[in-house]
């Protein structure tokens, strides 16, 4: 062969590849979205069409900053055009169940609350939950990431520790944080009146060291430390949201980067310090304290043959997981709930009169907190309302049929909680309107469709910690109640805004007055 003819063969064999690589993005990017696009609408499911490569993310990003451009009138607790803004409007347009495209891969809304039971009660596997690579390398790799028999394994481990009769030794630790922050708030008093304070960063201070003392009892600044560790990792993923979707990005040497992986550096060495200490103090035979930490290792030891079932970095994870999750959700509802009680001070004084009825000024016990009946309606109003999670993903990890559709794998599943909560043809006329008394007969009675109420999502993979979080949750509201009226600050913005969870976004500001 001469040596003439191997630039040829080369820019052939180059050319051949490059033909290959554009054939399979162009069946990646146009070929199949278009096919599962027909595939759909056969069946008769409406929705957005597919915009190359895009999806719909350029449209859903228009429509955000547009919602988050403008504040909601106080006591306008129609959220859902501003939180879900895409969702919304296809809901409207298409109907309950409709499709619209992450980029090119198809997603289906679900709002009807008998197709998503369907869903969330299925134990056969045909849903499961989407994997996000960058949150589980650098936030968690939880048992909410688990799928099959890793996550029933781990599950029937962890859920001693959140049972009722161990969750009510918990009372303790978390009265003392509430004791601290009420002596906070009333410091920042003094012989004053009134002050004003923004509640939103103290919330979350409460249900950090609460989590903290409840997850490591004496090693309580330590899991402190923790907590702050992790607050910073998630405003760093969340600030670059798009970036990290990129594959391999997180390991280019960005200063954030370099810092978010000295993070989780930081937060594994100290939680693997804590759990290390606490084995070899069971080993030694030590009586461990019984704290989540403490009945996690005891729960784990007990299940396991030989060797422990789990690992020491897999309950690293999970502690991680207690945080992230518990701490949002019960400082979320929190705020949530002062800000709404400030809105309609007519519900807080029925609540206070409550509290102060049935135990003065004293702590409330575990049992009494069972008697609230007005308190546990406005938590689960302020929940529906504004709900911690206001959307659930999911996925299709094989072909199946829901409500007279076939979905193929692979497919999203979104679960707009939100537009369920607020939807009139389940909750009335008065779906908008903050209404705690709709809840007087419990939750299987508030609504038209039982299943409707998911704020902490239902089904086998129903939040572990819900129980641990209305607890804390009614515990802080009653203390909060005990010692303080409170108002919006003139300088209150309503303006909810969804990241990861649906926080204020312009804080909390909140006047308190002391009784």
């Amino acid at each position: 062969m001469a040596l003439s003819s191997l630039p040829t063969m080369f820019c052939g064999v180059l050319g051949l590849v490059l033909l290959c690589l554009a054939g399979r993005l162009l069946e990646l990017l146009w070929w199949k979205p278009r096919r599962l696009e027909r595939l759909l609408r056969a069946q008769g499911l409406a929705g957005t069409s597919y915009q190359f490569l895009t999806g719909d993310l350029k449209d859903e990003n228009l429509l955000k900053q547009e919602a988050m451009s403008r504040p909601l009138p106080l006591r306008c607790h129609d959220i859902a055009p501003r939180i879900l803004p895409l969702h919304y409007k296809n809901v409207q347009a298409h109907g309950k169940t409709c499709l619209s495209w992450s980029g090119p891969i198809p997603s289906v809304a679900v709002c009807d609350p008998g197709l998503v039971k369907e869903m969330l009660s299925d134990k056969l596997g045909y849903f499961g939950k989407p994997q996000f690579p960058a949150v589980t390398e650098m936030l968690n790799n939880g048992l909410g990431q688990h799928e099959g028999e890793k996550w029933a394994q781990h599950r029937k481990i962890i859920n001693p520790a959140f049972s009722l009769q161990e969750i009510k030794h918990t009372l303790p630790a978390f009265s003392a944080c509430c004791e601290e922050m009420v002596s906070k708030w009333k410091e920042c008093l003094g012989s004053k009146d009134t002050c004003l304070v923004d509640v939103w960063p103290d919330l979350n201070k409460l249900s950090g060291d609460s989590i903290s003392r409840t997850a490591f009892s004496s090693s309580y600044l330590e899991g402190r430390r923790v907590f702050e560790l992790l607050s910073e990792q998630i405003k760093r993923l969340v600030s670059t949201f798009w970036t990290i979707l990129v594959p391999g990005y997180l390991y280019l040497p960005t200063k954030n980067n370099r810092r978010m992986h000295q993070i989780k550096k930081e937060i594994e060495s100290i939680l693997h310090g804590l759990i290390g200490r606490r084995v070899q103090e069971m080993e030694d035979g030590i009586c461990t304290k019984q704290d989540i930490l403490g009945l996690l290792l005891e729960s784990n030891m007990r299940n396991a043959d030989e060797i422990p079932v789990m690992t020491i970095q897999e309950i690293i994870e999970h502690c991680k997981l207690f945080y992230f999750a518990g701490s949002d959700t019960t400082a979320i509802l929190l705020t949530w709930t002062m800000v709404v009680l400030s809105m309609h001070p007519e519900w807080q004084v029925s609540a206070r009169k409550e509290v102060l009825g049935l135990f003065g000024k004293n702590k409330p016990k575990y049992e009494d907190l069972a008697r609230l009946k007005t308190v546990t309606m406005i938590l689960h109003e302020v929940l529906r309302l504004y709900p911690p999670a206001p959307m659930m993903k999911r996925k299709t990890c094989k072909d199946v049929e829901i409500g007279g559709v076939r979905y193929p794998a692979g497919l999203l599943v979104d679960i707009p909680v939100l537009l369920i909560h607020h939807d009139p043809d389940i909750w009335g006329i008065d779906a908008h309107e903050f209404r705690p008394e709709r809840f007087a007969e419990g939750i299987s009675k508030a609504s038209k469709f039982q299943g409707a109420f998911l704020p902490f999502s239902s089904g086998p993979r129903i939040c572990i910690g819900q129980n641990f979080a209305m607890l804390e949750a009614k515990l802080a509201l009653c203390t909060i109640l005990q010692h303080f009226e409170f108002e919006l600050a003139p300088t209150y913005t309503h303006a909810p805004h969804f990241l990861i969870t649906l926080e204020p976004m312009h804080g909390a500001p909140i006047i308190l007055r002391a009784i």
